[in-house]
């Protein structure tokens, strides 16, 4: 990545995208797709996904909309992406989290993280990051598909 200060604005951006986490129904959403959804196949991610009669299919967009959108904000230009990626960890955690399915995912939604995945392509320590939180869920998925 290339190394530049990040600016008054960015850090600006980088708080409310914090203070953003922190609401209600965001801390509910992101519970729920951090902790407990843990599909195995993009069957089971779609049961979710395209059933609006599924009180989780709220949450799982709130989520992934967010991250997708803080991640585009970065590839173009609005926030330092140093500065974001030292602050963020959660939209890499998602990613690597979705890893095993999301090319079936992207069969029918190509679109499915793709932002973040960008994110993780363009910039080396995003890449980094990614690769460390990826061995983290790596660990974790087998006890979180017990549960």
């Amino acid at each position: 990545m290339e190394r530049m200060l990040a600016t008054p604005h960015d850090a600006e951006i980088i708080l409310k995208l914090y203070e953003l986490r922190t609401e209600a129904v965001m801390r509910e959403a992101r519970a729920w797709v951090s902790g407990e959804f843990w599909p195995a196949t993009a069957e089971e991610y779609f049961a979710v996904s395209e059933n609006p009669a599924d009180p989780h299919n709220p949450h799982l967009r709130q989520v992934l909309s967010y991250w997708e959108m803080a991640a585009a904000m970065v590839l173009h230009g609005a926030v330092s992406a140093e500065l974001f990626v030292d602050c963020n960890g959660e939209g890499f955690f998602l990613l690597a989290k979705f890893a095993p399915i999301l090319d079936a995912v992207r069969q029918s939604y190509p679109g499915f993280l793709a932002k973040t995945s960008e994110l993780v392509r363009r910039f080396s320590g995003a890449a980094q990051r990614y690769e460390a939180i990826q061995k983290r869920v790596e660990a974790t998925r087998p006890r979180a598909a017990k549960q």
